[in-house]
């Protein structure tokens, strides 16, 4: 008897219409069973259903909000919608989750697009950093009640650990990196014990990276990058991963987006 294997990746695109040829050079290349996309910035009408159709990806779970936001999970094994949650509070698309339906049983896949958080960490001058605390306690109270085999990727907004971020020192105050934002982030990983599957594969302190800014000349030499996008997955589900990497030649594509995607392999 074969055992069943399945791969997903988790990408923020930064406009998926925009980055459609991205999108099907990453498919060709790669070729996982499974995308989840945040930030595609279009309507669920918009989305290019037909490139992924012509690719072998037939199944979609679309969350899209006009020229904002949005999360799409698109996959060669056949799903059916689980669930979207607002997270957010405000009807912001950043949610989506599907049950697999295909080999080795049925298996939860959560994409998510926490919100980035504004400039000042202090939500007494900055409301949008209060939200997205505000998003994490209530994913956090999502995963108290969690009773099935989960994997939950997408663009967190957090880098979590010090050789998450180019230098731990100077981010301590900038968004991403603070402490609060950090310490809200460990209270939803202890709600569900999830494990951080990157950070089983690529050991602190090893660098590991997924975001670097638009405003770097040359990304490579400065290498002042971010762990901001994570897949993380109950324990018994983490324990089938069998492979996790990071694909950071996209960066380096033709009108990248600034995050790049990370691919899971998993024997079931």
């Amino acid at each position: 008897m074969v055992t069943p294997t399945i791969s997903v990746a988790s990408w923020n695109i930064n406009s998926v219409r925009l980055r459609a040829p991205l999108v099907e050079k990453f498919l060709t290349e790669q070729a996982p069973d499974v995308l989840c996309l945040q930030e595609i910035k279009c309507q669920e009408p918009q989305f290019p259903y037909e490139t992924f159709r012509a690719l072998g990806y037939e199944h979609f779970a679309v969350h899209g909000q006009k020229g904002y936001h949005g999360v799409a999970t698109v996959s060669r094994i056949p799903l059916k919608p689980f669930s979207r949650h607002d997270w957010q509070d405000n009807g912001e698309a950043r949610h989506v989750g599907v049950e697999l339906l295909g080999p080795g049983g049925n298996v939860i896949i959560e994409n998510v697009y926490i919100p980035a958080g504004g400039d000042e960490p202090d939500r007494l001058i900055n409301p949008k950093f209060g939200q997205k605390l505000d998003f994490l306690e209530r994913m956090t109270q999502w995963a108290g009640k969690i009773d099935r085999p989960t994997l939950i990727v997408g663009d967190f907004n957090v880098a979590p650990l010090e050789s998450d971020v180019w230098n731990h020192k100077q981010l301590l105050k900038v968004v991403s990196h603070t402490p609060i934002e950090v310490e809200t982030l460990q209270r939803f990983k202890d709600a569900h014990g999830w494990t951080d599957i990157g950070r089983e594969h690529i050991r602190a302190p090893d660098r590991y990276y997924s975001w670097w800014s638009y405003r770097a000349k040359d990304w490579r030499v400065g290498d002042r990058g971010r762990r901001l996008d994570h897949m993380w997955a109950s324990p018994d589900l983490a324990r089938q991963a069998t492979g996790h990497r990071v694909i950071e030649d996209a960066r380096d594509w033709t009108q990248p987006s600034d995050h790049v995607p990370l691919i899971t392999e998993f024997t079931l």
